[in-house]
């Protein structure tokens, strides 16, 4: 983009910027991580938000923080009562790296977090967005804070007409924002406002509330008349289906778990042992026959679909009754499912089905 337009488009945020900071603090919600400037807890509450809705995390938030309240606390927890409060919140890499990122803190910033947006970025798990909110929102770092929401807003209020998913754009438009953000007195204000807009205002899928916008005024899709048309998004590649069998190995009133490789999806968690492909009950028998499991009886326990962000599990169980327990495995009661074990929401569609 010639420099002329990119200096017009940086310009026309920063006369905006005013706009928008006083609706914010009009009309911005009341959600607990904003009732606090502390670094850690925007961390947490960041790190939560990936990919997340807000109705749930509002759910996890607050219990995490009172049971955490701080970097050093996260740091000397065990990881799996790490994972267990994250249970339901999916995603279990993010709670992870939050644990890692804390047990770094502790180590080498006396239980602090780094106060630039490039320090954060060192740590596991915080990448740019992240990097950016907690840096603006804690310390004030002129630095941009970019997700779809942004990208959305960016989009339609300067009417680009790219594809917003292609990296060279996503750079461009952040470096824009970065620009502007220089000179805008607030600017992890700025940001929160931004991130409220297009959550509540500014929404995807073709339908945005521009009555209720406070750039109704200088947006120039809605000027022009095609702020239902924009962003612009290349086409995604479809999920991959993968067809999986679930094994209820249950022995004496409690279930069979095990835990996943440590890469790949669900890595590290607790799990019911499943099977690639879809096997009929001739391959059970021969599962169970390397196990050397006997008598067994073999019910079929129900099917279910799981999505993942590029994947799709398309998934049937089996129950299995053996008479002792199968070696290579770790045997739960239904207390312990609860309160102990991480189970995976991928796996909680036969919960029942195993103890019945």
């Amino acid at each position: 983009m010639e420099q002329e337009s990119c200096d017009k488009r940086i310009q026309k945020l920063e006369e905006a910027a005013g706009l928008l900071i006083a609706w914010f603090r009009q009309n911005g919600r009341s959600l607990p991580w904003r009732e606090s400037r502390d670094p850690y807890r925007i961390l947490v509450s960041e790190t939560m938000l990936q990919q997340t809705r807000i109705e749930t995390v509002l759910r996890y938030y607050e219990p995490f923080i009172s049971r955490w309240p701080d970097i050093k606390a996260l740091a000397a927890a065990g990881e799996d009562e790490v994972l267990k409060a994250w249970e339901g919140l999916g995603y279990y890499s993010r709670a992870r790296n939050l644990k890692k990122a804390a047990e770094v803190c502790a180590a080498e910033y006396n239980g602090r977090l780094p106060e630039t947006a490039a320090g954060l970025q060192k740590l596991p798990g915080v990448g740019e967005y992240t990097a950016g909110a907690v840096a603006s929102l804690a310390f004030g770092e002129a630095v941009p804070a970019v997700d779809g929401n942004v990208l959305r807003i960016l989009a339609r209020f300067w009417a680009d007409e790219r594809d917003i998913l292609q990296t060279a754009v996503k750079k461009e438009m952040t470096a824009l924002l970065r620009k502007a953000l220089e000179k805008i007195p607030d600017p992890g204000l700025f940001n929160e406002a931004l991130m409220e807009l297009g959550e509540v205002v500014c929404l995807p899928g073709g339908r945005p509330l521009c009555r209720r916008c406070p750039w109704k005024e200088s947006c120039e899709a809605l000027r022009r008349g095609v702020e239902e048309d924009l962003p612009l998004r290349g086409v995604p590649k479809p999920r991959r289906i993968q067809k999986k069998t679930v094994l209820l190995l249950t022995w004496n009133g409690r279930v069979a778990l095990e835990k996943r490789p440590e890469k790949g999806l669900l890595a590290g968690l607790y799990g019911f042992p499943m099977q690639d492909g879809a096997l009929d009950r001739a391959d059970v028998r021969a599962f169970l026959d390397s196990y050397g499991a006997g008598r067994s009886q073999i019910c079929p326990a129900g099917e279910a679909v799981h999505v993942f962000t590029h994947v799709e599990w398309h998934m049937h169980a089996y129950r299995i009754e053996t008479e002792t327990p199968l070696p290579d495995f770790v045997y739960a009661d239904e207390e312990e499912l609860r309160q102990r074990y991480a189970l995976p929401s991928a796996f909680k569609y036969f919960t029942e089905a195993a103890f019945s």
